[in-house]
């Protein structure tokens, strides 16, 4: 069976001791301890409260995997949601990282090994299998995913998707019906929910619940600029791809036609985010330390918060509550809460930024081999749909099948692609709430829009020189 909720989360001093050692500290199972090779998989844990095991489906496919592999030891290293990019990032930087490192780690192109030719080869654990790269679903892993150099860095062992669970019985005591689909109507359900003695919406001081917010308001309010920023295809090249590419949205905020200050669509979309802390959201989420399965964890699970946003990696946790839940996506920004909507539906998409690994340069030879090895396992039809099965996860690949109890998340205009997506953040302040001055007071909303026109510029700047872009806009400072 699955890991249930359990424990406060917080890296271990014997867990830290594990960063990028070869050392019998493993989260794990199975294997030999005088493997000839040993690797180590270091990341933050998106599924539990445990501090030293990912759970019992991550231990399982590493003992499957060293089953299959006698030769190769699988060391895991968990590591605190709020910290792992620092410590991650400065270790890829030092050449000292583990072998294989949780992808939304900051890092530069030359930090780690480009998979593209092993991609084009067989995965030696799928039958049949000419060239790897043909076992995922192209909609999620292909050439969108490419680099500047047009090389492939990490490989998603699953896709994500994000949206908000709630507590039925909460719901129908207040008076509340679900699915929530206008803006309004969840600003009016949050009353109903406070008066009937619960906290509305569950969060804490990480930066995935505002976040999530601001990322669905911005992507509905913008939506009517897909159309003029659109202009690189997803290779890089000039065209069109449908939706906003990391390049194109790069363009469009160095050039100015993006303009946190200027852009009114964006202040718009701040106040609306301000505007669900104030009415929905626990009123000191300032002081509640994040969870990696739901924000707000602990008083969702409770019972005493009527939702909370989670990801399809979270559904575990809730094996053990005592009142029947559900889920749907974040509600529709219409015209009649702001004329600056074109009514474009809420959208999140299942995307590949889940459970994505890549390989440090600093790994090399048969520690290399080994890692390769282990993400080709975990994404073959054999090796990897138990472990979707038993996490909750969704998978990348053509052939495996979501684990059940998915489909509220998984149905309508939610689980579409968006158009675009404004989330782009530097390397300094990756892992951070960007909204947290407004949202707390402590900035005005010219001083927080001056403050994103800030950090979205550095990023595009930083992912310019990173993907080695020559036009005169990428290269003008």
């Amino acid at each position: 069976m699955p890991i249930r909720h359990r424990r406060p989360w917080a890296i271990t001093v014997a867990a830290a001791t594990c960063l990028g050692l070869v050392t019998a500290c493993s989260g794990g199972g199975g294997g030999d301890s005088d493997a000839a090779v040993t690797i180590t998989l270091a990341g933050p844990n998106q599924w539990n409260n445990q501090a030293d095991s990912f759970g019992e489906p991550w231990e399982d496919l590493v003992a499957r995997f060293e089953k299959a592999e006698p030769d190769i030891h699988v060391e895991t290293t968990v590591l605190p949601l709020a910290s792992y990019s620092d410590t991650l990032s400065t270790q890829l930087a030092a050449g000292t990282a583990p072998d294989l490192v949780f992808a939304q780690t900051p890092h530069t192109p030359e930090q780690v090994t480009p998979l593209t030719d092993y991609l084009d080869k067989p995965n030696p654990y799928e039958d049949g299998n000419e060239k790897w790269l043909d076992q995922f679903d192209e909609n999620y892993f292909g050439d969108a995913q490419r680099n500047g150099a047009g090389d492939f860095e990490s490989v998603p062992l699953n896709l994500v998707i994000a949206g908000m669970f709630y507590n039925k019985d909460a719901f129908a005591k207040a008076g509340v019906e679900a699915p929530i689909t206008t803006f309004d109507d969840l600003i009016t359900a949050c009353g109903k929910l406070t008066d009937a003695g619960y906290t509305p919406m569950a969060m804490d001081n990480g930066s995935l619940g505002a976040g999530w917010i601001s990322e669905s308001i911005y992507a509905m309010l913008l939506d009517k600029y897909v159309d003029d920023w659109d202009v690189y295809a997803s290779d890089g090249s000039e065209g069109t791809a449908g939706s906003v590419t990391w390049k194109s949205q790069a363009r469009a905020i160095l050039t100015g036609e993006l303009d946190a200050e200027k852009t009114p669509e964006i202040a718009e979309a701040v106040e609306l985010t301000k505007k669900v802390y104030d009415s929905c959201a626990t009123p000191n989420w300032s002081g509640i330390a994040s969870s990696p399965t739901f924000v707000g964890a602990d008083e969702f699970l409770a019972g005493d918060a009527a939702m909370a946003w989670g990801t399809n990696f979270a559904t575990d946790a809730l094996g053990d509550v005592d009142w029947d839940w559900s889920s749907f996506g974040f509600p529709t920004i219409t015209k009649d809460t702001t004329p600056l909507s074109t009514d474009a539906p809420a959208q999140f998409g299942a995307a590949a930024g889940g459970t994505s690994y890549m390989i440090p340069t600093s790994t090399t030879g048969a520690e290399l081999d080994a890692a390769v090895k282990f993400l080709q396992f975990a994404t073959s039809t054999d090796g990897g749909q138990p472990w979707l099965e038993a996490s909750g996860g969704i998978p990348s690949t053509v052939d495996a099948k979501p684990a059940p109890g998915l489909e509220d998340l998984m149905a309508g205009e939610w689980a579409e692609k968006r158009r675009f997506n404004l989330n782009g953040r530097s390397m300094a302040s990756a892992g951070k709430n960007l909204l947290d001055g407004y949202l707390l007071g402590s900035k005005t909303l010219d001083q927080q829009l001056a403050s994103l026109e800030d950090e979205w510029t550095a990023w595009a700047q930083e992912t310019a020189e990173k993907s080695g872009w020559t036009e005169d806009w990428a290269t003008q400072k």
